[in-house]
């Protein structure tokens, strides 16, 4: 993937490629089995996790390369 195409991370005005992939739904308009993502570099991958964290809504971080490999989707524990 060139720099043009590569995902950007989702914290705001981060222009930095995206390494993580974080899988999250809000259980109070979500079905259970619903996933929304956030991207992130290397750097916002910890504050946007607690971000979604404190809230209840974080169900998974995983590698780009591994969400990518995976169809878009992995089985959750």
């Amino acid at each position: 993937m060139s720099d043009e195409t590569a995902p950007i991370c989702s914290a705001k005005g981060c222009r930095t490629a995206a390494v993580w992939v974080l899988a999250w739904n809000n259980p109070k308009i979500h079905t259970p089995e619903r996933r929304k993502t956030w991207i992130a570099c290397e750097e916002h991958r910890e504050h946007l996790s607690q971000f979604l964290g404190v809230r209840g809504f974080l169900k998974d971080v995983v590698p780009l390369t591994d969400w990518d490999s995976a169809g878009g989707s992995r089985p959750l524990d």
